[in-house]
């Protein structure tokens, strides 16, 4: 990327008549210190899914503990309250660590590629969402490395129910830090949802109307409106909990007139959405790799694009079908029971608008197709059981056994990690410029589609024999020791499959042959610029004339040559490309946040021994905090710009065999 850069472009600075104030920018172009302060849109992707991809490990792991401790009746691997503190954390870590990053991975890096932009609109907030995340990650997980028998880490599930996470109930301040870890992350989120909103709405290329978007472009923009939207509720929820353990009020105290059912409220008005949240890219990747595997158009592109804003819409109106079991009344529970079967009909109409896609297509079975067929057989599975928990006699059944484990591990594991490890394979030879060999990536699905079923498909019939959810053990005379036993060897297998997933992953980016330009002969945007993506992304602006873009540019290359041509002269005339300079104060801002928040997290409202150090700590974090707020406010739009030293402005237009 550096190398091409060098040989088109020269660098100068922009002039400017009042020179912003900054007190220090960084020059290294390589190295810890170009990570840490650049506002890359692709490099900042690519440590979005290094984060994601290893809280993903640490949460399997942590999944491999848990099955391990049921693989026998009466098992002592782990007591009742590691056990407690394993799936709390197994969930935190899957959801908002390993899930969510990683599609935040696919949309800075694919998003602003689609749509034919140079960078997303605000580059520095960008770079401040990925070190507030990391900050709000390093604070959930703290407890790990503290004292157990006052800190240690969170017990009291993912869902944080009231009044398990009470200072009665739960002194330690383990759920202290997994509130504020929360918060941050949501900070985080937001931050990037709002980055990309107004990226997808303002930087469009030329032509490319709202329904010329290719469908990951619009499940970004409908999952980034669901995050603006859903994080809210669960910011009140925290904050009242956290009021609750702090200050003494009592939002969810019975003994002082709160109501637990309220915090219930809170959390699945968010989510619920949630579930969209992680489920819709899931739905823009498969979007993306069935048309080019079966060499075809997407079959009712306006079909697919209004099922995913109606899922969006209902997902707000489905929250307690999770409360069915809460006595919340005849009406309110048909009501949501309808609601609960109407949004079957939006995902429905997806699945087959793909099988539409599919039909008379000339069918290329590479490993993203294989993932992306996956994805649609689990999805289903698992919306088939989540149909029948939309009947409320049923769910009274099934609420809180592990047949309902088994139904949300095929909808976000069968679902949502089966599309991203699509999109990793599909966009791979893109981002890197090195194709994963399609031996080792088969294999690995085959590894892990055998392991997913053998492990999750057996917890159907645990849950139906009445196996509730968060038991740390049984007896033998339950009749549960077969269907746990294969269950458990399901997970190894399936942990070996991610395991050689992973490995061919990390082989093929340290060792792989480098491959020619558009290796899957795509048909939106990203694949018509070189691989890997220079800085800049494209050389001119590219002219949208069709809703397959670049499909249309290949079979069009005198007109498009033309029109980047005229582009390239006007955009020299007006001082060459735009380019932000890197910034470390986004990542200063975000490390004095995590500064301030481990001091007040840790600060105990008794006076006691260290409580000065607690408030110095939280006092510094914030001046911290403050000082990269400002200096990063003062460096305005200050950047740089690019200029053509040739007289070439049109990209190559057909694969290459050669590497760029």
């Amino acid at each position: 990327m550096d190398a091409l850069a060098k040989s088109d472009f020269h660098s100068k600075e922009e002039s400017a008549p009042a020179k912003p104030f900054v007190l220090w920018r960084p020059t290294a172009k390589s190295g810890l210190i170009d990570w840490l302060t650049t506002v890359d849109h692709k490099k900042i992707g690519f440590l979005y899914g290094f984060f994601a991809l290893i809280f993903f490990l640490v949460g399997g792991f942590e999944a491999l503990l848990i099955r391990t401790q049921l693989m026998f009746p009466n098992s002592d691997v782990l007591t009742a309250q590691q056990y407690n503190r394993m799936f709390t954390m197994h969930g935190t870590t899957m959801i908002f660590l390993a899930v969510m990053p990683l599609g935040a991975a696919f949309f800075n890096i694919i998003m602003p590629l689609q749509i034919g932009a140079r960078d997303v609109a605000f580059p520095r907030l960008n770079a401040f969402s990925l070190w507030t995340f990391c900050a709000g990650a390093i604070i959930v997980n703290i407890g790990w490395f503290l004292p157990s028998d006052r800190w240690g880490a969170p017990d009291a599930g993912w869902f944080g129910y009231s009044p398990l996470t009470s200072k009665g109930f739960n002194p330690a301040h383990a759920t202290d830090f997994w509130i504020m870890g929360l918060q941050l992350l949501g900070v985080a989120s937001i931050a990037a949802a709002l980055n990309f909103i107004v990226t997808i709405i303002n930087m469009r290329a030329p032509g490319m109307t709202m329904m010329r978007l290719p469908v990951f472009v619009w499940m970004t923009l409908i999952t980034s409106f669901l995050i603006i939207l859903s994080f809210p509720a669960i910011t009140i929820a925290l904050v009242e909990l956290m009021m609750d353990r702090q200050f003494g009020t009592n939002f969810f105290e019975v003994s002082g007139g709160g109501m637990p059912i309220l915090w219930q409220h809170l959390f699945w008005v968010f989510g619920h959405p949630e579930v969209y949240i992680l489920i819709l890219p899931a739905m823009g990747i498969v979007s993306e790799i069935l048309p080019c595997f079966s060499r075809k158009p997407l079959y009712g592109y306006p079909i697919v694009v209004f099922s995913g804003a109606s899922i969006g819409f209902l997902g707000f109106a489905v929250w307690s079908h999770h409360m069915f079991t809460t006595g919340l009344g005849a009406v309110a529970t048909a009501a949501f029971a309808l609601a609960t079967m109407c949004i079957a009909v939006p995902t429905g109409v997806k699945i087959f608008n793909w099988i539409g896609t599919l039909w008379g297509g000339h069918l290329q079975m590479r490993t993203p197709m294989m993932f992306a067929l996956g994805f649609i057989w689990m999805f289903m599975i698992g919306g088939f059981s989540g149909i029948m928990h939309s009947a409320a006699p049923a769910d009274a059944q099934q609420q809180d056994s592990y047949f309902v484990v088994a139904h949300f591990h095929y909808v976000l594991i069968g679902g949502s990690i089966f599309a991203l490890l699509a999109g990793i394979h599909y966009w791979f030879p893109l981002i890197f410029g090195k194709k994963v060999s399609e031996f080792w990536g088969k294999l690995s699905f085959w590894v892990i589609f055998i392991g997913f079923n053998t492990t999750f498909f057996p917890q159907h019939f645990l849950g139906l024999n009445g196996m509730p959810r968060r038991t740390f053990t049984y007896d033998p005379n339950m009749g549960w020791n077969t269907a746990n036993f294969i269950s458990t060897i399901g997970s190894y297998v399936l942990g070996v499959g991610m395991l050689i997933y992973f490995v061919v992953i990390v082989y093929t980016y340290l060792k792989g042959k480098r491959i020619g330009h558009d290796v899957w002969d795509g048909r939106t945007l990203e694949w018509s610029i070189p691989n890997p993506p220079p800085e800049y992304n494209f050389r001119v602006i590219p002219t949208v004339h069709a809703r397959d873009a670049w499909w249309y540019e290949k079979h069009h290359k005198e007109e498009i040559a033309q029109e980047q041509a005229e582009h390239a002269k006007a955009e020299a005339a007006h001082g060459g490309i735009h380019m932000p300079f890197s910034s470390i104060y986004p990542f200063v801002a975000s490390f004095g946040i995590l500064i301030a928040s481990i001091g007040i997290t840790a600060f105990d409202s008794n006076p006691a021994p260290g409580i000065h150090w607690k408030l110095g700590l939280s006092l510094t974090g914030g001046i911290v905090m403050f000082i990269g707020i400002y200096l990063w406010s003062l460096e305005g739009n200050e950047g740089y710009h690019l200029h053509l030293d040739d007289e070439s402005h049109a990209p190559e237009t057909k694969p290459s065999a050669k590497p760029h």
